[in-house]
């Protein structure tokens, strides 16, 4: 299924159904990041490199999943 599938899926019903997916693609891109972030300073990667792959500031990274 296209991106294109999914809009047109998502246009023909109750747009309910779509906020409650665009919620549950948050929720789980975070834990994604989340996990990849714990991932990546396990192997000794650079909050510079972090926030460079996130396409942030390091400094946000840092401040968003630094402890």
């Amino acid at each position: 299924m296209t991106e294109a599938d999914i809009a047109t899926l998502l246009a023909a019903h109750d747009p309910a159904v779509g906020l409650r997916a665009v919620g549950a693609l948050h929720r789980l891109a975070e834990q994604v990041e989340a996990a990849s972030v714990t991932r990546a300073r396990e192997q000794r990667w650079s909050w510079e490199q972090i926030g460079d792959a996130l396409g942030v500031s390091r400094q946000s990274a840092h401040a968003k999943h630094g402890k």
